[in-house]
């Protein structure tokens, strides 16, 4: 324990000082000496050492480390991070980092394991090496010789940026004629066939066998490299089965299915059909506290269904498209703001044009340019908070853990009709003197 307190600081002040040299290091020595190396450091430089290292490698280091590090290490690791790692750990080692992972991590491990029947993604297997961008060639070269000491895989490298998005595939013969001190990203071939990790098997075969490779990367929406397909794995799916398993580790894939039995589906349905009910009524509540003008001007009536109509066919187009979002994993946490921003303006542009369109025809329908006024007024408010509802249902049901496939459409109904018929019979009462 005192040679321990001794080599502490000084190994603390060389990580920070040469982050590259000492991962250097690290991947030269056995995987036991490495991880208690790691073990003496405060975990938030570990981490930064950890990323460096190859997930083969790292994979075999949380298999030693000890509970009480993986306790502190395990909450900095992100979700992608994690899911690759995970991978490559055996079924015990599973366990043992999930149970120090927050549930938030944990959830967003479980989207991306959870790839379609079919996909890409349930077959790939993780035997590849990437580099940062800023590695030069010597580095490089060392670390995949240390690693082929470790019988890890040096086939396949690939260059990637700061947010591990790939940016190049890395010619072995050109890494081995290039300057020592020349970074891989000026040796890397920019010209990358990748596949989307959602990309139907037999479309993969033929792309494969179409470019005549061996080996493809497996991208995300991101573009960040998640694993590789092989030809040989499009003929027998060898991973499919581990896939399966890690998908019941995070609790992917509880969703209905289209063959699920009748009683997993009811009670899936009927839940959600008693909160349609619900809003129903509480759209007929909106309507009944403007019964008076209603049984005044009854032209009022014919309009209705038009507003709420248009509402929830507007908000249905915000929907198709942030839930092909989510499902595509195509939306980054960052910009979910932005998401919701763009689709309110859609709306107002939409409810704009449409209204104008819509109080064109109540005028000439009835004769009364207030009428058309009232009648576009209410349109352009509906199509606007049909955009803003649209986009931010599914992804608020999605933080609250429920379905947005299964549950949106119900809640943005609700919202269409109940603004649609308050908006619309509110300019109505405003504008009640010029109506009759």
């Amino acid at each position: 324990m005192h040679e321990e307190n001794i080599y502490r600081p000084l190994l603390e002040k060389f990580f920070e000082k040469d982050i590259p040299a000492a991962v250097h290091i690290l991947e030269g020595m056995s995987e036991d000496a490495a991880s208690e190396v790691l073990q003496l450091l405060p975990p938030e430089l570990g981490m930064r050492a950890i990323r460096r290292l190859q997930i083969s490698y790292v994979a075999d280091l949380f298999e030693r480390f000890q509970d009480s590090y993986l306790r502190e290490i395990c909450p900095l690791l992100g979700p992608q991070f994690a899911a690759s790692l995970v991978m490559h750990l055996s079924a015990n080692s599973r366990e043992r980092i999930t149970e120090y992972l927050s549930k938030a991590v944990k959830d967003q491990i479980s989207e991306l394991f959870e790839y379609p029947e079919g996909s890409v993604g349930r077959i790939m297997v993780p035997e590849f090496i990437t580099f940062y961008r800023q590695i030069t060639a010597e580095e490089a070269i060392d670390s995949i010789r240390s690693l082929a000491k470790k019988r890890f895989p040096a086939t396949n490298a690939y260059v990637v940026d700061e947010e591990d998005r790939l940016i190049g595939i890395l010619n072995m013969q050109e890494l081995m004629f290039a300057s020592p001190e020349q970074r891989v990203e000026s040796i890397c071939s920019r010209e990358v066939f990748a596949l989307h990790c959602f990309t139907d098997n037999t479309d993969a075969a033929q792309e494969l066998a179409k470019r005549n490779v061996f080996a493809v990367p497996v991208v995300n929406s991101e573009n960040q490299v998640m694993g590789i397909i092989k030809a040989e794995q499009m003929l027998h799916g060898v991973q499919e089965e581990v896939s399966e398993d890690l998908q019941r580790i995070f609790g992917a894939g509880a969703n209905e299915r289209v063959f699920s039995d009748i009683s997993f589906s009811l009670k899936k349905r009927l839940p959600w059909l008693h909160v349609n009910l619900a809003s129903a009524f509480l759209a007929a509540g909106v309507v009944s506290l403007f019964e008076d003008i209603i049984a005044q001007l009854t032209i009022l009536a014919v309009f209705l269904p038009v507003v709420a109509g248009q509402g929830g066919n507007s908000g249905a187009q915000s929907l198709a498209v942030v839930m092909r979002g989510i499902v595509m994993r195509e939306i980054p946490k960052d910009k979910l703001l932005a998401l919701i921003s763009k689709e309110g303006k859609l709306g107002a542009i939409n409810g704009l044009v449409i209204g104008v369109v819509t109080a064109g025809v109540a005028y000439l329908w009835n004769g009364n340019p207030f009428l058309g006024l009232v009648v576009g007024l209410g349109m352009l408010v509906n199509l606007i908070c049909a955009g803003l509802a649209g986009a931010s249902i599914p992804l608020l049901l999605k933080r609250f853990g429920l379905d947005p496939a299964q549950s949106s459409s119900i809640f943005l109904t609700t919202v269409t009709d109940v603004v649609g018929f308050f908006a619309f019979l509110g300019f109505a009462v405003i504008f009640q003197g010029f109506l009759s």
